[in-house]
């Protein structure tokens, strides 16, 4: 696998009208029409958007899970349209952290176990991988339920697992897909305070949310409709 390209540029995010077109058989769906957006680093970001503007195809293309049609995308630098599968992969693991709505967690596994995932993809040694786990782990509130599996916890600690694990990797980004859906009023409030405590340590945050209060958390709030996006 070849390396990185090397940063050249401050900001955490620079899109140039970039473009995602989707061919669905003869029919062209453009997804995203030329959006250009800067988000610097420690920024807490909010995008929205109705259903069909576009907001999930940004979201995956701002986590390296899908690539523009055109236009440019630099991550921390790195000119994402010239990468290949390999280094898409590796950018993600290094760079990106990523929260999902349903957890996404192993489930005959320890919270610590999966905090430590994306750390054995790194090739990281069995002992550094358990003392950045559990550092995670300490830095969401969880030091006491480390051994616990996932259906030995609550939503909100599930969640907070989650977000230990997508911060592991000390990554440039953390990206959150409706981070509070699946959470009561009360574990929502928590896991947003949580994100606030985040943000003020210095982490980037970019949330991807329908919810207008959810929103509000975030420093700035973006729009997308159309495929086009404006602050």
């Amino acid at each position: 696998m070849s390396a990185l390209p090397v940063p050249d540029t401050a900001h955490l995010i620079e899109m140039r009208e970039l473009t995602r077109v989707y061919d669905l058989g003869p029919q062209q769906i453009f997804a995203l029409r030329g959006v250009n957006l800067i988000i610097e680093p420690g920024e807490y970001v909010a995008i929205m958007g109705p259903s069909g503007s576009g907001k999930s195809t940004l979201m995956n293309v701002i986590g390296c899970l899908d690539t523009p049609s055109s236009g440019s995308y630099l991550l921390d630098g790195v000119p994402v349209e010239t990468l290949n599968d390999d280094e898409l992969a590796a950018i993600r693991n290094k760079k990106i952290g990523f929260v999902f709505q349903t957890f996404n967690l192993l489930a005959r596994t320890t919270a610590l176990q999966n905090v430590e995932l994306p750390l054995v993809y790194a090739k990281i040694s069995r002992a550094e991988r358990r003392q950045l786990a559990e550092e995670a782990l300490v830095a969401v509130g969880l030091h006491d339920r480390m051994s616990h599996q996932p259906n030995e916890l609550s939503g909100g600690q599930r969640q907070r697992v989650a977000i230990a694990r997508a911060l592991v990797n000390k990554p440039s980004l953390l990206l959150a897909d409706e981070p509070t859906g699946n959470l009561d009023s009360q574990t929502g409030r928590e896991i947003l305070d949580l994100f606030q405590d985040l943000h003020s340590r210095g982490n980037s945050i970019i949330m991807v949310t329908h919810e207008d209060d959810v929103a509000r958390e975030a420093k700035r709030i973006i729009h997308i409709r159309d495929g086009k996006v404006k602050d």
